[in-house]
């Protein structure tokens, strides 16, 4: 349980099946504090779209933003995830999904509504969240930053195991592909690209285990705040 009188901000940056949110969920039980996945938020947006067979253009960005609503609920140790009211948690963690992610998040509009309701939930709380532009923008001032690696083989044998658990069966190499691909797109927009904010700390998650990472990032936290875990 944390024990401080002063709010903190632990902000996760890195790209795909790095373990950004298992290592954020791990921290947010530990410590019995609010996680904020942006990722998801970005992940529902994307489907607006995709639900409705809308290209991920500018037109249709400017008409349709202001009938996304994305909200996030810690429900039972669970980030649940809803999308105009309606429960996505699930339908979110498609590949399919994933790339809606990335193709929306090109749009600054999109950006700069996610960006508002992430600010307003982690108001007055200790919070841990993930993405890929959260150490860079939307927490800037973080109280601990950290920048999730890991190799692509390790990461693709990972996202595979994550598909498989929801019936998505794919080639490993499919998958390395793919998540190449959206590194590629995430490190290249215009918008909030995906990069390491200078004093964020990087971490290689290829040889740890998730309770092996969760501890290091703590015990980086207790440099910083007064907390009993």
């Amino acid at each position: 349980m944390e024990n401080t009188n002063k709010n903190y901000t632990i902000a996760i940056d890195g790209g795909a099946a790095t373990g950004k949110s298992v290592l954020a969920r791990g921290i947010a039980k530990k410590l019995n504090i609010l996680y904020l996945d942006t990722g998801a938020m970005y992940r529902a947006a994307g489907l607006y779209f995709l639900d409705r067979g809308l290209e991920f253009n500018e037109k249709n960005i400017n008409k349709h933003i202001d009938n996304i609503d994305v909200k996030l609920e810690y429900e039972n140790g669970i980030t649940k995830v809803y999308l105009n009211n309606v429960e996505v948690t699930d339908r979110i963690r498609t590949s399919k999904a994933s790339m809606g992610a990335s193709d929306v998040s090109k749009f600054l509009p999109v950006r700069e509504k996610l960006l508002y309701l992430q600010r307003e939930m982690a108001k007055g709380q200790n919070v841990v969240l993930e993405g890929r532009d959260v150490t860079t923008v939307v927490f800037p001032n973080a109280t601990l930053k950290i920048f999730l690696t890991a190799t692509p083989d390790i990461r693709a044998i990972r996202r595979q195991r994550d598909l498989a658990k929801r019936g998505e069966i794919k080639d490993a190499e499919i998958v390395k592909e793919e998540l190449l691909r959206r590194d590629l797109q995430d490190t290249t927009r215009k918008e909030s690209p995906l990069k390491k904010a200078e004093d964020a700390i990087e971490i290689d998650t290829t040889l740890l285990t998730n309770d092996d990472t969760v501890d290091m990032v703590i015990d980086l936290l207790k440099e910083r705040v007064e907390i009993n875990a």
